[in-house]
């Protein structure tokens, strides 16, 4: 097949939607599949593979880098049209997503579409608007664009029922962004806790996240700090940046953690494997999620899970079998944290569970799969209806 992913939201930007999307670019490409990328500029960025192409984008930072692709180009609409497709994916209902569905139109092949965000939980991105008035004008534009695709991509099974409430009508498919086990091979525990002098009796929590607010970052903070001053061997590493860091260290000083809590900021790609090797229970709050790659990528590390049950992160971690999964209520979340570093069997077995699922559910090339069939129904029934 020859695919064209639109995306507002690409590389250099290491987060979900960009992660997602190179994962399955570089699978289907393992498969002998040619994929097109349509994504924003960077000024400062330069790309290797020449099958990516950039759209003019205004370069802002509400809260952190996102340059806004402009859907108008003679010059991208010269190459598209030059391009044979046999499918086009679009990763976002706006901007590069409203020129993946008139080049699906022109070229009358399917449009899928990927809702990967909880659209309503991001309203703090758009200043100077009422949040529920944002809110619904960006779920029902998306919901509009979901009917009008061939096929409805979510990451997780918890998501379908939400956008059925919406009014989604259209078909829709749960196909996770699965692990690149290439990435994760040769992971050294050993180098990140000799690096920030963790002891081999220290236990690690660790976070890889945006510090920003849609990602309950301080519920999480507030609810670890509690349990670091009662555990005077755990350490807190989070890895990540955002416009909460800055208050957050703050934090960490007035309470006295700061030699306790580890703020490494943005890490390369390759060494995020590193990190998860040096943690032992992966913590999250996140109420925002329609997957959390980051959850299947700390199960794959073979990390027991405490995270607050939301919908995404219910459709990854098993209850009691890879973590606990709790109400956001700070005494909960701070027991079931207790709860694994009191009892290192039971987070040694839990580690072991985490591993065995992400290996059978959520490697990128199940999810490849899944995808690439997903794909062959939407041009089958196209050929129908032509």
């Amino acid at each position: 097949m020859r695919i064209a992913f639109f995306t507002n939201n690409y590389l250099p930007n290491i987060y979900g939607v960009p992660m997602s999307v190179e994962t399955f670019r570089k699978e289907f490409e393992k498969r002998g599949h040619t994929v097109f990328v349509f994504a924003p500029n960077y000024s400062d960025y330069q790309d290797t593979n020449k099958n990516v192409f950039r759209y003019l984008s205004v370069d802002i930072e509400i809260k952190f880098r996102l340059p806004l692709g402009i859907p108008y180009s003679r010059k991208m609409d010269r190459i598209i049209e030059k391009l044979d497709l046999d499918i086009i994916h679009s990763h976002h209902p706006n901007l590069l997503g409203s020129a993946a569905m008139k080049w699906a139109k022109k070229k009358n092949i399917p449009l899928i579409f990927t809702w990967h965000t909880l659209y309503d939980k991001y309203t703090n991105f758009v200043p100077f608007l009422p949040s529920k008035l944002t809110a619904g004008w960006i779920i029902k534009k998306a919901v509009k664009y979901a009917n009008q695709a061939d096929s409805v991509i979510v990451p997780t099974q918890s998501i379908e029922p939400i956008l059925k409430n919406w009014g989604v009508v259209n078909k829709i498919f749960p196909v996770a962004t699965g692990i690149d086990e290439k990435c994760f091979s040769g992971s050294n525990r050993k180098k990140i806790r000799e690096k920030y002098q963790i002891k081999d009796d220290e236990t690690v929590l660790l976070l890889v996240s945006r510090l920003t607010e849609e990602k309950n970052i301080s519920f999480l903070f507030e609810s670890v700090a509690d349990v670091l001053q009662k555990n005077p061997k755990t350490k807190f590493v989070l890895v990540g940046d955002g416009y909460l860091k800055a208050e957050l260290e703050k934090e960490a000083q007035k309470r006295n953690l700061d030699q306790q809590i580890i703020f490494v900021g943005l890490v390369e790609a390759e060494e995020i494997k590193n990190y998860y090797a040096a943690g032992d229970i992966f913590v999250y709050a996140s109420k925002s999620e329609t997957q959390g790659m980051i959850i299947t990528e700390a199960m794959y590390s073979g990390l027991p899970i405490v995270a607050v049950k939301a919908t995404g992160i219910e459709s990854l971690v098993e209850e009691n079998v890879n973590g606990f999964l709790t109400a956001e209520e700070k005494n909960k979340f701070i027991e079931a944290v207790q709860k694994l570093l009191d009892d290192a069997a039971l987070r040694q077995k839990m580690s072991a569970e985490s591993s065995r699922i992400a290996r059978e559910k959520y490697t990128a090339s199940a999810s490849a799969e899944k995808m690439l069939a997903v794909y062959a129904e939407a041009i089958e029934h196209k050929k129908q209806i032509i």
